[in-house]
């Protein structure tokens, strides 16, 4: 049963400090995904003038979280922990191949492939191999996660965490933003993590399609643009 107060979210079985230790390092900045690469298209937004100070950035990521690809890949994050922790190897295939289909463009795929190949190579021994297929940066942490007895509410929190840390990182290159400020946009949008892991944990079962969905169009133009920016930073 999952709880939920005014600092926290917890569990009723309390996770191991080893597993704690892996979440942690699988998460960290340190993994080697190449995730300070991308951008999410955040890097047009800031040439546009969209994203310009710690407010507007924490408004655009929180849209992200709320109701656009954070939140999606975070539904696939939860149909994708279910399978493999059931070890239904053909669901499993079924939400990867989903997860592929649902990316909007180019640039969005890109991102989510690099990275879910990377992870993939560095977990290749507890993620299931695909013949050879790509796989989302959201399925293979959910799997990888799944499988090694990550309870679904602190694995998608650390996900989701991971998600919004990297994006706020690339803004403080991009903006810039100053390192307070960068915590600072962290912070704010930490009830939002909470909820939104909490939410999504407790989707019912059936088609994840769905329960896709969003409304930042601007972000998904915005990733399509960035194909085209005269100068980039960023891979995405």
């Amino acid at each position: 049963m999952v709880t939920r107060t005014d600092t926290a979210i917890t569990t009723s079985t309390r996770m191991t400090e080893a597993a704690l230790f892996d979440l942690l390092s699988w998460m960290s900045p340190a993994w080697p995904i190449g995730a300070f690469a991308h951008s999410g298209g955040l890097e047009w937004a800031v040439e546009d003038g969209l994203v310009r100070d710690r407010a507007s950035c924490a408004d655009w990521l929180g849209a992200l979280l709320a109701h656009g690809a954070i939140r999606n890949d975070a539904v696939l994050f939860v149909h994708a922990w279910r399978a493999a922790e059931a070890g239904d190897q053909e669901r499993l295939d079924e939400v990867a191949e989903l997860a592929l289909a649902s990316q909007t463009g180019f640039e969005r795929r890109l991102e989510s492939t690099a990275q879910g190949a990377a992870f993939r190579r560095i977990a290749d021994a507890t993620v299931p191999p695909r013949n050879g297929e790509e796989l989302s940066y959201p399925v293979a942490a959910a799997t990888l996660f799944a499988q090694q007895g990550i309870a679904l509410v602190p694995a998608l929190t650390a996900y989701l965490h991971g998600a919004v840390a990297n994006l706020v990182s690339a803004a403080q290159r991009l903006v810039p933003l100053g390192q307070t400020d960068g915590q600072l946009v962290l912070r704010a949008l930490r009830v939002a993590v909470l909820e939104t892991a909490e939410t999504l944990a407790a989707l019912p079962e059936g088609d994840p399609f769905a329960q896709l969905g969003g409304c930042t169009l601007l972000a998904e133009l915005g990733c399509m643009a960035h194909e085209t920016q005269y100068t980039r930073l960023f891979r995405t």
